[in-house]
């Protein structure tokens, strides 16, 4: 659109799949990745100019014809390999990682690939296995650096449910026009069980929490979301309890949710917290606009 640029970092693979089987290295690892180039165009982007991205074709796995990617207000990257080089985490205004933990990997690879395409327990589990070396060495690591973590783990209300989602947002603090969402009161420590008279839940229940911690090192509030809830307009019970929302009005959290009923995660905190996410990165934006539009008046008047 004329407003945001998605780039894909997979683009700026240095080989194609042929030359990854030739090199004998996976795509997540970081030799496998042409940092200079991916550098240059984001810091190119970020200064107006149009650059000549390169294309990785998942369909074929073959690197393709390069592209003209004009600048655009918001450019958003997104890839396996976003805050490895220092001097491209230097530009990120705002970044978010999210960590989906092995357990819940697992369950979600088996749903997928033995109730719905057929694959054994056992296939499944070598795939996983064959990747987590370097998803270990050289993906989980980034997410000391990001602003936001979504981490999705399982429910901690009964350790026999393979379905029921918690989710936490660890919000760093001190991040330059960003506010971290809180519950109630912010600064506190607070462990919620919504009424179920306002939030129908379906066993095993719902729970939310709002908690102060340390996150390699750095201080961080955690707004966390344990269960689903049957009813998305009911959200509207928990919006109401929540600071820095980020919204424009009253419901706008809940009436975000409801316009993606039908997808993944709409009814439990994986979509509650990415809608949160979203709207911190509309606020900021609006805030580093104004900024920047402040700041190019003032040097009018002073030439004037």
């Amino acid at each position: 659109s004329d407003m945001a640029t998605v780039i894909c970092l997979d683009d700026y693979h240095l080989n194609d799949r042929e030359g990854r089987k030739v090199s004998g290295l996976t795509a997540l690892n970081t030799a496998e990745q042409k940092f200079d180039l991916m550098f240059e165009h984001v810091q190119a982007l970020k200064n107006g100019e149009t650059v000549m991205k390169p294309i990785y074709n998942h369909v074929n796995g073959t690197l393709d014809t390069p592209e003209k990617i004009e600048p655009t207000p918001v450019i958003i990257i997104e890839g396996l390999h976003p805050f490895v080089d220092e001097r491209v985490r230097d530009l990120i205004d705002f970044s978010l990682y999210l960590d989906i933990s092995s357990d819940v990997k697992l369950n979600w690879k088996i749903q997928r690939d033995m109730e719905e395409r057929g694959h054994s327990l056992e296939s499944i589990m070598a795939s996983i296995e064959a990747r987590k070396p370097d998803f270990d060495a050289y993906i989980e690591p980034q997410k000391e650096f990001a602003d936001y973590v979504i981490e999705v783990l399982p429910t901690d209300l009964d350790e026999e449910d393979k379905q029921t989602l918690k989710v936490r947002a660890i919000q760093k603090k001190g991040v330059a026009d960003f506010n971290p969402t809180y519950l109630f009161d912010e600064g506190s420590e607070i462990t919620w069980t919504p009424s179920a008279d306002k939030l129908s839940s379906p066993a095993p229940g719902m729970k939310l929490s709002y908690t102060q911690e340390q996150y390699f090192g750095n201080d961080v509030s955690v707004l966390t979301m344990d269960g689903t809830f049957d009813n998305i307009q009911e959200l509207v019970y928990v919006e109401s309890n929540l600071g820095n929302a980020n919204s424009k009005f009253y419901g706008e959290v809940t009436q975000a949710m409801l316009s993606l009923a039908d997808s993944p995660g709409s009814n439990n905190g994986t979509g509650l917290m990415q809608t949160l996410a979203a709207f911190a990165i509309r606020e900021l934006y609006n805030k580093k606009s104004a900024a920047a539009k402040l700041a190019a008046n003032k040097e009018v008047a002073a030439a004037a």
